[in-house]
């Protein structure tokens, strides 16, 4: 297993992680039709297993979210410029964080433990104290503003379990994180990490 590391050390780690990536070709679920540069449409994300499956919808082919869907946010297709970042909304983020508190599986805990230390690298989520329990150690963790959707409270505690992930492992899941939440391959996907504010907040629930 590999040695422990505080918050602050898998922190300075994340911020490290900065992936520069050209934007991939996007296509509407409903209609078909390729989403165009510039263009807004809605993300749904699918449980798929361990991980997570995304579709696309046009704004004109927005019905409200597809039965099933695990949560769903809006975004805009970015305009093709090199060495671009895409950009994820912090009230996503915060959202997906909250949507993963009741994961099982290793994978969507591994998800969530990225996801919490990408939130405390943007100042969102503030550490409070380490335990443990016979199942592993655990984060006590504070939001440090309430979501747009008043999901969640800032005195609410959340629970996030350390799966001891080394520094390739933190990368892996940074970049598979980037690759569902931006709607490409693995390998193209960019580690959600380096992302800034999105200029469309709007988060919605299912």
């Amino acid at each position: 297993m590999p040695a422990a590391r505080s918050p602050a050390q898998c922190e300075r780690k994340m911020a490290l992680g900065q992936w520069n990536i050209e934007p991939a070709t996007r296509r509407c679920t409903g209609s078909g039709a390729v989403l165009a540069e510039g263009q807004e449409f809605y993300a749904v994300l699918f449980e798929d297993g361990e991980s997570f499956r995304r579709e696309e919808y046009s704004l004109e082919a927005w019905a409200g979210p597809p039965e099933g869907a695990f949560c769903h946010f809006r975004s805009r297709v970015p305009v093709k410029e090199k060495k671009r970042r895409l950009l994820v909304d912090d009230d996503m983020l915060i959202h997906f964080f909250l949507r993963l508190a009741d994961a099982e599986d290793d994978a969507k805990r591994r998800f969530r433990f990225v996801l919490a230390l990408i939130l405390m690298r943007k100042r969102l989520l503030k550490f409070g104290q380490t335990y443990h329990e016979d199942d592993g150690e655990w984060w006590e963790m504070r939001l440090a503003r309430e979501p747009a959707d008043g999901d969640a409270s800032t005195d609410d505690v959340h629970r996030v379990l350390n799966p001891h992930l080394d520094d390739e492992q933190i990368e892996t899941v940074s970049k598979e994180l980037g690759a569902i939440l931006h709607g490409q391959t693995p390998d193209e996907g960019e580690a959600v990490a380096g992302s800034e504010s999105s200029p469309l907040p709007e988060v919605c629930d299912e």
